[in-house]
């Protein structure tokens, strides 16, 4: 069975400097969904130190990667990659399920969740 979420060596090198930078060693990789944004539904990556009875958990680049196995289907497929460019740099996420995207690229919605759209 593949993973839910495919990070990519950039995205982990990133994510681990993060931790390290907020002292967050040790901590697990939360990537989840919630309502909101122009299209209805908004990505939500953070910190966490417990594993809950409700979350599928995923092992990549020694880290330890929580979803919520309500947000898996939603999620399936998701590749989480960091681009580097002469503005900086950013998380890409690339999720196969997303059926519209809004400009700013962290709302989006699935054919079959709407989610709760906002006005932008």
């Amino acid at each position: 069975m593949n993973d839910v979420i495919e990070l990519t060596e950039a995205a982990a090198f990133q994510i681990k400097d993060m931790m390290k930078e907020n002292e967050e060693e040790g901590a697990f990789l939360r990537v989840g969904v919630k309502g909101g944004g122009c299209s209805g539904l908004s990505y939500g990556m953070g910190f966490e130190y417990e594993i809950n009875d409700d979350d599928q958990v995923l092992k990549q680049h020694d880290l330890t990667i929580l979803v919520k196995k309500e947000d898996a289907p939603i999620l399936n497929g998701t590749k989480i990659d960091y681009k580097q460019s002469m503005m900086g740099g950013g998380f890409t996420i690339d999720n196969p399920n997303a059926i519209a995207n809004c400009g700013c690229g962290s709302s989006f919605r699935t054919a079959s969740n709407v989610g709760t759209p906002e006005n932008c």
